[in-house]
């Protein structure tokens, strides 16, 4: 008999291992740890041994983490989730509809959590500027002159931001705008490369 038959049965339409999947997708990307498998056993497969239902997350889990690593379309899923029903041991064909059916739902919010999970520093959530004149300073050439005055907020989603308040002259924006340029430049030569 091939492992799949000895899967804990949901008999519920696949709501059970629908749910199941939505708690691992909680505890990997969007940092749920207080989701225990004794609670998420005892309120979803309640019938199966432990070990059952230890194998069965595990597998579930394994497969979330493939299609979501590889962030599959819905042509790659449909190939991936065949292979697991055809080779001994995988899963069900009910079992890969249920799956389908949530990585539809889901993708998205599951890919940008992937992606938020992968920035490693702050990112630049939003930049105010305006320009004023000086009105007062130690050398008297500098009255009257132009500064641009930048507010540039800095942060990870779900964090408290921090702000960043920077004053330039002309030839400090000028500077600046001229390596803005570079790395214009440079993505854009990395995009039309590939």
């Amino acid at each position: 008999m091939a492992a799949a038959e000895h899967q804990p049965a949901a008999g519920d339409g696949g709501k059970s291992l629908s749910a199941l999947l939505g708690c691992i997708a909680q505890a990997m990307y969007y940092g749920k740890a207080d989701i225990t498998e004794e609670m998420l056993g005892g309120q979803l497969y309640p019938k199966a041994a432990p070990e059952e239902f230890r194998a069965l997350r595990a597998k579930m889990g394994g497969l979330l983490q493939s299609i979501a690593s590889a962030d599959m379309d819905l042509n790659q899923l449909e190939a991936f989730l065949t292979a697991q029903t055809k080779k001994q041991g995988g899963i069900t064909s009910d079992q890969a509809a249920v799956i389908a059916k949530f990585w539809k739902n889901h993708r998205v919010k599951i890919h940008e959590s992937l992606v938020n999970q992968s920035c490693w520093d702050n990112t630049l959530k939003n930049m105010n500027w305006r320009v004023d004149l000086k009105s007062q300073s130690r050398h008297v050439d500098q009255i009257n002159t132009p500064v641009a005055i930048v507010e540039m907020e800095l942060g990870k989603n779900g964090q408290e931001s921090e702000f960043l308040c920077l004053e330039f002259d002309e030839a400090k924006v000028n500077q600046m705008l001229k390596k803005l340029s570079e790395i214009e430049e440079s993505m854009t030569a990395l995009t039309q490369t590939t």
